[in-house]
């Protein structure tokens, strides 16, 4: 369960924090690709926390996300009087406070894959994220396809392949749900909004990915929201 708030001051978010354990701190569900995955991880798993909104490409964006971290990024994790910064930051803390609920799968050779494609994903595929803007609102097919974007797609697929063929057993990346599939699924988004074709089995994982309840429901909420990026929205847009 959540509670949203937009944006309120910085002492009531402390306040709420402390009531409620945790506050989430997210950007626009529409395109903060970076907020869904500790979103998305903390609801599959039934972790309770509060959620603020803070807009994006908005005049004091930048002011307001001053207020929870000095990084100047969403997400961000307040945790009582704890400040937690960075999606798999936020991921690992939850893992370590619930960990009977296995964020991250139990098999030792399974976890370590799953820590090293979910760093691989935080770190790395940047002409993806350059070419291919998450914005669940709109559909792209064709755009995006940069020689490095292309590139990154197919180290992707390759991911994807190896995991499920090893560990997934056709369900998820490492057969439950984890936070592996919670980094990659604005991936799945980024290729549903630009009509990425895959092999069968990848596209079926995709279907899975974009079912699973706490996806779906972020979805919802970012087709709901009435707020726009306008940078964002034209960045896109002009983009081949």
């Amino acid at each position: 369960m959540q509670t949203t708030e937009l944006d309120p001051t910085l002492s009531q978010t402390l306040d709420d924090a402390k009531k409620a354990g945790l506050t989430l701190i997210i950007g626009n569900k529409n395109y903060s690709s970076w907020s869904m995955r500790p979103w998305v991880a903390a609801t599959a798993f039934g972790i309770p926390f509060n959620e603020v909104r803070v807009l994006l490409d908005q005049p004091d964006t930048s002011a307001r996300i001053a207020e929870y971290s000095g990084a100047g990024r969403v997400p961000v994790l307040i945790a009582g009087e704890m400040t937690i910064w960075d999606s798999l930051s936020i991921c690992e803390y939850l893992a370590e406070q619930f960990p009977e609920k296995h964020l991250w799968p139990r098999d030792v050779a399974a976890r370590a894959m799953a820590r090293s494609v979910t760093a691989e994903m935080h770190s790395g595929f940047a002409d993806l994220r350059n070419a291919m803007s998450m914005n669940i609102r709109m559909s792209l097919p064709g755009r995006g396809r940069t020689p490095g974007a292309q590139g990154d797609i197919g180290r992707i697929s390759e991911i994807w392949e190896e995991c499920l063929s090893r560990f997934g057993h056709h369900q998820f990346l490492f057969g439950d749900f984890s936070i592996a599939d919670a980094f990659f699924a604005p991936v799945v988004m980024r290729f549903k909004i630009y009509g990425v074709a895959l092999a069968p089995a990848l596209q079926a994982y995709c279907e899975r990915v974009q079912a699973h309840p706490a996806v779906a429901r972020w979805v919802r909420e970012a087709l709901a929201e009435t707020e726009m990026a306008a940078h964002h929205d034209e960045e896109i847009r002009g983009k081949p």
